[in-house]
């Protein structure tokens, strides 16, 4: 096998746009196969979370039927603040778990937990769906660990399908300012190859902040590459170019779509 195959990506500059604590991930895959790897973390994620909403979701842990998850920072978060209240993890009883992700799922079953639902497509609507069909649904109590930024999409879904559904948020997404970040003025003098978003915050943060990363004269417009469906929909309605779309909403198959278009002697 020839180098260049050993490592299909040596020589393209590829922007990460992950929170700086979620970047390490993808830019290892994407270093591994050859890229150079610039991190520009458009958002950054921290726990909120009410102590009050707390409080009453743990008064009646018991009475729910399942709890959902849809993000490793929600698996995260959540679960510090159960261990800080509970010094078991059997004080879950018997409550099912569903999720949708491949970063979700590891974040669960490394707590030794069982996913009793999970779609095949990483999406809230296929999610619902899955959920649906199990048929345990109806005046079922779920509790769904959110974000600030999560859509309605699911609490609508499962709630028409006859559950009883609590929301409960344990963190926040918010952009960052990178006008006075090194990478940031990196990507404006010499641009990339391409720029990843695994994220619809990613993307509005990046359509807000134009102005702090326009290119240079002369400098590599990069391809614009999404990892699912609900990203996807964001760039179009913000007005970037999808050029690379992962097959399924996973960071390894947004890595082998961008393997797939630029691994290539042809960039475009």
């Amino acid at each position: 096998m020839s180098r260049s195959s050993e490592l299909p990506l040596r020589g393209r500059r590829i922007v990460v746009t992950r929170a700086r604590d979620q970047s390490p991930e993808l830019a290892t895959k994407l270093t591994a196969l050859g890229a150079e790897v610039i991190e520009l973390p458009l958002i950054r994620v921290s726990k909120e979370v009410s102590l009050d909403a707390l409080a009453d979701v743990m008064l009646e842990f018991g009475s729910y039927d399942w709890i959902v998850f849809t993000s490793a920072n929600g698996v995260r978060y959540f679960f510090e603040e159960f261990r800080r209240i509970f010094d078991d993890i059997r004080s879950l009883g018997l409550i099912r778990v569903a999720c949708i992700g491949d970063a979700t799922a590891q974040a669960i079953t490394a707590l030794h937990l069982k996913i009793e639902c999970r779609p095949a497509v990483a999406t809230s609507e296929g999610l619902a769906t899955a959920m649906i069909a199990t048929g345990s649904l109806d005046s079922a109590k779920v509790l769904l660990i959110t974000g600030n930024l999560n859509r309605d999409t699911l609490d609508q879904q499962l709630t028409a399908a006859g559950g009883i559904v609590d929301t409960l948020q344990v963190y926040k997404t918010e952009q960052t300012d990178l006008a006075a970040e090194p990478a940031a003025a990196d990507f404006r003098a010499r641009g990339a190859d391409a720029i990843l978003f695994a994220s619809s915050s990613a993307v509005q943060s990046f359509v807000d902040q134009a102005a702090a990363l326009k290119l240079s004269a002369g400098a590599t417009v990069p391809l614009a590459g999404s990892i699912g469906p609900q990203t996807s929909a964001t760039m179009k309605e913000r007005g970037v170019p999808i050029d690379v779309t992962a097959k399924t909403p996973s960071l390894d198959a947004l890595v082998e779509a961008v393997v797939k278009k630029l691994g290539s002697a042809q960039l475009r």
